[in-house]
């Protein structure tokens, strides 16, 4: 006989609301089809797999779902239950996503949730939050579910709200980023402006992949599953269009930071195109420039060459003769004037 001791919760959910009930108990209540077991275990349980393999008889395969971490959403049918592997989005540090991941086992009577296994930098509270939330409501006298399947329908339309709120609140930041572009705001910080915006892109991103793998997995229920009532089959179709809407919604706001992005780049090249060409432009100048002081120089050389070599202390022709003197004079400006025209020819003046 198994015994209890681990730290799960075991409820008794009625028309008068919810009460707990101890471990040891679940195998005579899994007799009673009267009523409405919920058994909610923890990360880390220590009695998790015994529980679910010896209390519930759940298949082995089903049991090493959810041991192991599951990257994607799942589902397996049986005669008279499924499980479902479900994640909801947990923003970390750096813009991380982390897969917190949430299974269920749904049965005629009864409805299991096994949080985890998580991350260990992800706080073990985080995986609470939906099932807590669900658990508070029908303690307030909020919500009456009557069947296992009311209650997971209320557990995973707080996940599709939750997920619906995040891409809402990445919406407004991705507005705040927008702003910044069209202000010119995104200049003062450029690296950390482009960081914030694939930081945002990223969390949608992975919101987005998360609800459509639990889509196609609730899609694949509403079709498969024979032991629910024909009135909840609707509702599990409107959980899996819950979660494509999600999907839907993350795709558009994903386009329009696509476009924010597109735009911050166009902005930004041809910023640098038009810094280039205006650089480009100068440099051509100071080549005009320098090829012009050049030219000058070298016209300027020749009648200091020339004077130079008459200037010498030595005899030449017409040395001391007024004739050497005009003979200097005319080299110089025939041998300047040649320099001038042909540099002008190759417009270098």
């Amino acid at each position: 006989m198994w015994k209890g001791g681990g730290a799960m919760n075991v409820y008794l959910v009625s028309e008068d609301g919810v009460a707990e009930s101890a471990e040891e108990d679940l195998p005579g209540l899994l007799e009673r089809p009267d009523v409405l077991i919920w058994v909610d275990i923890p990360v880390g349980d220590p009695h998790r797999d015994r529980v679910l393999s010896e209390v519930f008889g759940f298949h082995h395969v089903a049991v090493r779902n959810c041991v192991e971490r599951n990257h994607v959403a799942k589902l397996h049918l049986y005669d008279d239950h499924a499980l479902t592997v479900l994640h909801a989005p947990q923003v970390g540090d750096r813009g991380h996503v982390h897969y917190v991941e949430l299974d269920q086992f749904l049965g005629r009577n009864y409805l299991v949730t096994v949080h985890g296994p998580l991350n260990p930098v992800v706080d073990p509270a985080v995986a609470l939050v939906d099932t807590g939330s669900v658990l508070e409501r029908i303690r307030s006298g909020e919500l009456h579910p009557r069947t296992p399947f009311d209650l997971s329908f209320a557990i995973v339309s707080a996940l599709i709200q939750r997920e619906s709120d995040m891409v809402a609140g990445l919406a407004r930041e991705s507005g705040g980023l927008e702003q910044r572009v069209m202000m010119r705001e995104a200049r003062e910080d450029p690296e950390g402006f482009v960081e914030d915006l694939f930081e945002v892109w990223y969390e949608l991103l992975a919101i987005r992949t998360i609800a459509a793998h639990s889509s196609t997995a609730y899609a694949r229920l509403a079709k498969l599953i024979r032991f629910l009532p024909e009135e909840d089959l609707a509702r599990v179709a409107e959980l899996a269009d819950g979660f494509e809407v999600v999907k839907k919604v993350a795709d558009d706001q994903r386009e329009f930071l696509h476009g924010v992005i597109e735009f911050y780049r166009t902005r930004t090249d041809t910023h640098m195109t038009l810094a280039a060409e205006k650089t480009a432009a100068t440099a051509v100048k100071q080549n005009d420039d320098m090829r012009k002081i050049t030219a000058w120089v070298a016209i300027v050389a020749v009648p200091t060459a020339v004077t130079g070599y008459f200037g010498q202390n030595v005899p030449y022709p017409g040395f001391s003769h007024r004739a050497g003197f005009i003979a200097s004079t005319l080299i110089i400006v025939l041998i300047a004037s040649w320099l001038y025209v042909y540099l002008r020819h190759k417009e270098w003046l």
